[in-house]
């Protein structure tokens, strides 16, 4: 039976840090809407967006997710668990079924996903590996196939190779046939060559940009190198996606930079752009095959307990995350009354 309150995490204003920000407290357990299951959540996924959602930075954010509070209360979007309850018109997931995939509130003891955003968790993986999975690995699996279109034999570099997209793109890089070289600090180097890297850059040393090297694609994930930089190293038909920007202004963080790129990419031989990764069940199945393939492993670098997210986001904003890190729900934290 599913109880009628939980466990969750919840933030009522914008702040610089979880510790701030975010409590746990006792919330009213959501019910499923058409096109929509009720998750049991055993555990969820910390990324780089659930600390832009926190802080409410760059402020353009704020448009539609809330200008002065957090219009959802309870922070997190990947999440593993096991399906309790459907809504209308829908079919597929079952209830009883184990689950990964994106959803809403996730750092609580029951979230609301979106049928169609939710695949069967392999069975291989812990409900906390799974967490780590969906929206990084989605979002690195678009950058190198969809985006930089990468082939069998090219040249890859991959600027933030240790967070939780890039430990991605370096596997899925490497699984379709590339040679990847990855740059990290030098405390996260080896896990990187454990990913798959075939060469690794310490950029507390080195500046990959001021090499002889040269590279047919280059996927940039939250740095702020300046393009002309990029461009430096790029072959002359290269290809530049830039994936995220940190460290620019409070309006618009590294957004500005990701713009450029667009308005400069039609007046060279160099493809540059960005994108917004897409949410969609195809990309999680493909996700869940190259798992099954043993192409690609969660890198789970920590996990903490509901009450140790403010933690785990403070922790993942620091730098001091390798690969990703994971909340883990206690299966049945949700201490109200039953129905």
């Amino acid at each position: 039976m599913t109880p009628t309150t939980m466990t969750a995490v919840v933030q009522h204003r914008y702040g610089p840090s979880g510790s701030e920000v975010l409590e746990i407290a006792e919330v009213p357990v959501p019910s499923p809407g058409p096109g929509e299951v009720l998750v049991e959540v055993r555990a969820a996924g910390v990324d780089r967006g659930v600390w832009h959602l926190m802080t409410g930075r760059p402020l353009v954010v704020r448009g539609g997710f809330g200008l002065r509070r957090p219009k959802q209360p309870t922070p997190g979007l990947d999440l593993a668990g096991v399906v309790v309850a459907v809504g209308p018109d829908v079919d597929d997931p079952a209830v009883g079924e184990e689950v990964f995939g994106v959803g809403t509130g996730a750092y609580a003891g029951y979230a609301v996903a979106p049928a169609e955003k939710l695949a069967t968790k392999p069975a291989e993986l812990s409900f906390e590996e799974a967490a780590a999975v969906p929206i990084s690995g989605m979002t690195a699996l678009q950058a190198v196939h969809e985006q930089a279109e990468v082939r069998a034999g090219e040249h890859v570099l991959v600027l933030g190779a240790s967070g939780g997209v890039g430990s991605y793109v370096v596997q899925v890089a490497h699984a379709a046939g590339a040679h990847v070289t990855g740059v990290a600090s030098t405390g996260k180097l080896d896990l990187v060559r454990s990913l798959g890297a075939d060469d690794v850059v310490d950029y507390t040393t080195t500046d990959v940009t001021a090499g002889d090297a040269r590279f047919d694609v280059i996927i940039d994930i939250g740095g702020n190198t300046p393009l002309r930089r990029l461009r430096r190293i790029l072959t002359p038909r290269g290809r530049l996606v830039i994936v995220g920007g940190e460290n620019g202004g409070a309006l618009l963080g590294g957004v500005d930079r990701q713009l450029r790129a667009v308005v400069l990419s039609p007046f060279v031989s160099q493809s540059l752009g960005f994108f917004v990764s897409k949410e969609r069940r195809e990309d999680i199945e493909a996700l869940r095959d190259l798992i099954e393939e043993g192409a690609v492993t969660p890198a789970v670098d920590r996990t903490y307990p509901l009450e140790g997210a403010p933690a785990a986001v403070d922790d993942l904003a620091a730098g001091r995350i390798r690969g990703k890190a994971v909340v883990t729900v206690s299966a049945g934290a949700a201490p109200g009354d039953r129905t």
